[in-house]
């Protein structure tokens, strides 16, 4: 299915019932009094985390989602059944906005994890309610409130561990599919991953992380150029980044002018994500002289002053692959500061 993580929908909880104007009228019950009851109260619109979905494509067709009516209240004190509550089932990792102010309102990261995005109005007041000493014929009720109506607006970040970004066709499909089941697009030419993809890592013994792979940033990526704001909002759930760098004669950029130009939109992006840790990935060594590869990393790093982690690999012949993923395991199980 089609990887969609923006939708926009309408969400209506239902009005509350009226209560009821009635009095008991009875053979052999003289003064019978009032006994209209009250009305239901409205039923709930309420978001729920799912963790078997990937993707707000559905949404995409179904924009509003409306939940049941309160009953109105009846003679002898017979209040109305409450209206029925709307569930709408989300992805894990949705984050839900205001359309109007913007305004954060809810962040379901975890499975089963609920949120009320629209409150049913009250049920109505039935006239038994106001009978008293001073006023046994009352024929005040009140009617039911108005349920709450909203547009949010929905976002859906992939929660990974680990998150690749680069440049187009520097192989991060290729990494992914070689250290994990993934099975990613992958061609010989750029922009072969349209969505992201998730994929699990495991390194042995029950130890598993997940790694995201979103597709190649360009040039004004910051700016919205080729979806870049959508794919970079992906990365913020992450705790560390792997920036594959293609080393091949057949690279659209040297690897030094490669690593600034994404480090450029990240910084435009969001100054936080550009400061979030993260290791260089030279990849395509299987295309290069040994000496050649390890010259070419040497000379890059040196240019960029580099003082971070840094692997040589190759995501089609797997060389380096393990160590860089037993690398990465022990460090996101080492405590938070460890990664800075």
């Amino acid at each position: 299915m089609k990887f969609v993580d923006e939708a926009t929908i309408t969400v209506q909880a239902g009005n509350g019932g009226n209560g009821a104007l009635s009095f008991r009228r009875e053979k052999f019950v003289p003064k019978g009094g009032p006994d209209g009851g009250d009305g239901g109260r409205g039923g709930d619109v309420v978001l729920v985390a799912n963790s078997g979905l990937n993707t707000l494509a559905d949404f995409r067709y179904t924009r509003k989602f409306k939940a049941g009516t309160g009953q109105p209240g009846a003679g002898r004190n017979c209040s109305g059944a409450a209206g029925k509550d709307c569930i709408v089932r989300v992805p894990v990792g949705t984050l839900v906005y205001s359309e109007e102010t913007g305004e954060l309102l809810a962040d379901l990261r975890e499975d089963a994890q609920t949120f009320k995005i629209a409150a049913g109005g009250r049920g109505g007041v039935g006239n038994a309610r106001f009978k008293s000493s001073v006023n046994q014929t009352p024929r005040r009720t009140i009617p039911g409130g108005e349920g709450d109506r909203r547009v949010v607006r929905m976002e859906m970040q992939v929660l990974a561990d680990v998150g690749l970004l680069g440049l187009p066709n520097a192989g991060k499909s290729t990494f992914l599919a070689q250290v994990s089941s993934a099975t990613p697009k992958i061609a010989d030419y750029p922009f072969t991953t349209l969505h992201p993809q998730l994929g699990v890592v495991d390194v042995g013994l029950g130890a598993s992380f997940v790694v995201a792979d979103i597709p190649g940033l360009i040039e004004g990526a910051a700016d919205g150029a080729g979806l870049g704001i959508q794919f970079l909002k992906h990365l913020q759930r992450t705790r560390l980044l792997l920036h594959i760098v293609d080393i091949s004669d057949l690279a659209q950029l040297p690897p030094e002018a490669a690593i600034q130009s994404v480090v450029g939109e990240l910084r435009a992006f969001d100054v936080e994500l550009a400061s979030r840790p993260r290791w260089l990935v030279f990849n395509k060594a299987d295309t290069l002289p040994a000496d050649q590869a390890q010259l070419i990393c040497e000379q890059s790093l040196r240019t960029l002053a580099w003082n971070a982690p840094w692997f040589l690999i190759s995501g089609v012949s797997g060389q380096g692959c393990k160590a860089l993923c037993q690398k990465i395991w022990v460090t996101l199980g080492e405590d938070d500061d460890a990664l800075d």
